[in-house]
């Protein structure tokens, strides 16, 4: 029997923001019992951790495949170490299949520090346009995520996109524009891993907060995904790191019968 968690991340109310599921382990299950399971959840992530040492080992799962980073559910991971597992201090240290990442927290402030990911300018693919429904302003390369830069924030909030000429790309796509209230938005697309829109994604602001403190000159920044589900972020650029923070909220605690 195993505890189950459903955590909302990067938000302070149910029904909102991220969900992702977390399992603490004793040990490590099969890769093949952690994708059933994440398949069964349904949810964008299920996050899996054994701890080891001074530090946890953390693994996700979307409902298809595993995945090599995840923001949302490590945060969810930590909201659950923090107020679950009787863990007392203030810095968790995860390892997983990109490196460290470090977390802290602040009241009820949880801090992700992350690997930047920088991004490189490309020639817009034309499937691009036809999966959006719009033309870019400009298209941009990462090691996992495509970015395309679009006019203004309608743009990204009005996005219909086509979600079977999307997962023909070989990377998940991140649309992004300049904010009104917030410095930056964006939308998070993802129907290779099994998610067509994924409510809130802090890898994806692995990319995008080198991305905008470029491109406006800070390194203090305000976000916004614009899902039906919405989330914000503080982000902080940190040149080869970044940091992102979000509240989190518990709505469920269970029991796997496994």
């Amino acid at each position: 029997m195993l505890k189950i968690y459903k955590i909302d991340a990067f938000t302070n109310e149910v029904f909102k923001g991220n969900p992702a599921a977390v399992v603490p382990l004793e040990k490590w299950l099969t890769t093949e019992t952690m994708q059933q399971i994440a398949a069964e959840n349904n949810l964008a992530e299920t996050a899996f951790f054994v701890e080891e040492d001074n530090h946890f080992h953390i693994k996700w799962f979307t409902p298809t495949v595993e995945i090599e980073l995840c923001g949302h559910a490590t945060l969810a991971s930590a909201y659950v170490i923090y107020n679950y597992l009787s863990y007392d201090k203030n810095e968790i240290h995860f390892t997983c299949m990109v490196g460290d990442l470090f977390v802290t927290k602040n009241e009820d402030w949880i801090t992700l520090n992350f690997p930047a990911i920088e991004t490189q300018t490309i020639k817009t693919p034309e499937i691009v346009a036809q999966a959006i429904g719009t033309h870019p302003i400009a298209f941009y390369d990462s090691r996992s995520k495509y970015v395309a830069l679009l006019e203004d924030e309608d743009a990204v909030q009005n996005c219909q996109p086509d979600f079977a000429l999307a997962q023909q790309l070989d990377k998940n796509l991140i649309i992004t524009a300049k904010g009104k209230e917030v410095d930056f938005v964006s939308r998070f697309f993802a129907p290779q891993s099994g998610i067509n829109e994924d409510p809130v994604t802090g890898s994806a602001h692995s990319v995008l907060i080198p991305f905008w403190s470029k491109k406006l000159n800070k390194t203090t920044l305000t976000a916004m995904q614009l899902s039906k589900r919405t989330g914000f972020l503080k982000c902080t650029y940190l040149n080869d790191r970044v940091e992102m923070s979000g509240q989190a909220i518990c709505y469920l605690v269970g029991e796997i019968f496994i």
